[in-house]
């Protein structure tokens, strides 16, 4: 009897030991299934991107993800947001792959930068990669950039393409040729190491592959891996708007306007406050790109003149200067060399329509003044001079005088000096200039 109670406690113990040891196999199988870290990018390569991909890496890292995989459709970008993209790819704690998709999507331009310094490349069926030669920008449109820079860009492709083990010889020719290749011959030439329609494709292909990178071996276990996927803050979205150029300069003269119409129309304050917001905005947008410092002369020079026509009796002439420097500074302010060259054909439509409006939306005005100077100015409701103010600048013999919450240009009616915060009444108005002479202490108890 008590041999047949022994063996009944066989299983038992065989039941204990094997839930005992769950735990480990437990803990093996999720080390086996670390976590890949899935992000798109699609759309130029911005500031906003960079930042959207450098906190990725981060979060990648601190999930201890096997893998960091980028699916992309970019035409192109600014060159520092690319350069920093690829100086995050290449030293990356873990593998790093990129995925262009899907089919019709492009790696252009700045996009093939990004494929050279992963460490696995991949693209779908039906997808290019290359068209990275570095174009500069002038009054004709896009043209070829000099010798120095098609150089220097392509010497940095061909470095990076060395220390991936790819062909030197044809990442150097998507700069110096403006080479394009589809998948297929992507794959064919070593620039890609797989074909794969989507990403659950390509972690298949990445089953059980050795991935070597600064000294380190990772062996990748991608099927059935969790997929970690994460969008952009608002803070991200905002800058990534901001940062196309084409959308800082929108942003810029629409500030400019707000500020034009805010001093023509003292006390409104709205346009003003608005005007002022947009303005830091597209100077900020304008400071996340690479500019031509002659640009920025000149963009300074159209606002200093359109200042200089809300302040003067212009008649036109400072605001329309203002907008001709405006758009020549527009034009030649981005010097993006991997932006792709049909984005600057939209760039200059952009612009010059731009500044067209803003000359027939100045000319309006001006002709609004012009008429208004010759309206009879005998109190009409169209134009009913202050009777007294204060004076705000010295009348020396002209100045400015503040009345009713406005700025009046006034000068003394017999020619003297009249010093700043002096009370002044009202003699008569010729046209928008105010004849005025001091107020005596009997007038001011009136």
């Amino acid at each position: 009897m008590k041999r047949k109670s022994g063996l009944k406690l066989i299983p038992i113990l065989l039941i204990i030991i094997l839930l005992a040891s769950l735990p480990v196999f437990a803990s093996e199988n999720e080390e086996a299934v670390r976590p890949v870290h899935v992000v798109e990018l699609d759309g130029a390569i911005t500031a906003g991107q960079r930042n959207f991909l450098q906190r990725q890496m981060e979060l990648a890292l601190n999930a201890d993800a096997q893998l960091f995989l980028l699916v992309m459709n970019t035409p192109g970008g600014l060159v520092d947001a690319t350069l920093q993209i690829n100086e995050l790819f290449l030293n990356a704690e873990i593998p790093v792959a990129v995925l262009v998709a899907p089919s019709g999507a492009i790696a252009g331009s700045a996009g093939a930068f990004i494929i050279v310094s992963s460490d696995i490349a991949a693209m779908a069926p039906g997808t290019t990669v290359g068209a990275a030669q570095p174009i500069a920008i002038s009054p004709e449109g896009a043209t070829e950039a000099d010798e120095k820079t098609t150089i220097f860009y392509s010497t940095h492709l061909r470095s990076m393409a060395r220390e991936k083990g790819r062909p030197p010889d044809i990442a150097e020719r998507f700069v110096t040729e403006n080479l394009t290749l589809d998948a297929i011959e992507a794959l064919e030439v070593e620039i890609i190491e797989y074909i794969a329609g989507n990403v659950d494709e390509l972690l298949e292909l990445l089953d059980g592959v050795t991935i070597e990178k600064q000294g380190v071996e990772y062996t990748l276990n991608t099927i059935g891996a969790p997929l970690v996927e994460d969008e952009m803050t608002m803070a991200e979205r905002f800058q990534n708007w901001l940062s196309d150029p084409q959308i800082s300069f929108l942003v810029l003269m629409a500030g400019i306007l707000g500020l034009y119409f805010g001093f023509s129309s003292p006390g409104t304050i709205v346009p003003e406050v608005g005007g002022a917001i947009l303005v830091v905005l597209g100077i900020y947008g304008i400071g996340l790109f690479d500019v031509n410092t002659t640009g920025v002369v000149l963009l300074l020079l159209g606002l200093a003149l359109i200042a200089a026509e809300l302040f003067t009796s212009g008649f036109g002439v400072f605001g329309i200067g203002g907008a001709v420097s405006l758009l020549a500074g527009a034009v030649l302010l981005p010097i993006e060399p991997l932006m792709p060259g049909d984005w600057y054909g939209t760039f200059l439509v952009t612009v010059v329509g731009t500044v067209l409006g803003m000359v027939i939306i100045i000319l309006v005005v001006v002709q609004r003044i012009i008429h208004t100077r010759r309206t009879d100015t005998g109190g009409s409701d169209y134009f009913n001079p202050p009777v007294k103010g204060v004076t705000v600048t010295d009348l020396n013999p002209e100045g400015m005088i503040k009345s009713r919450g406005e700025l009046w240009r006034s000068r003394s009616e017999d020619g003297s000096t009249i010093p700043a915060q002096t009370e002044v009444e009202v003699v008569r108005a010729e046209t928008l200039m105010l004849y005025v002479r001091p107020m005596h202490d009997g007038d001011r108890e009136d």
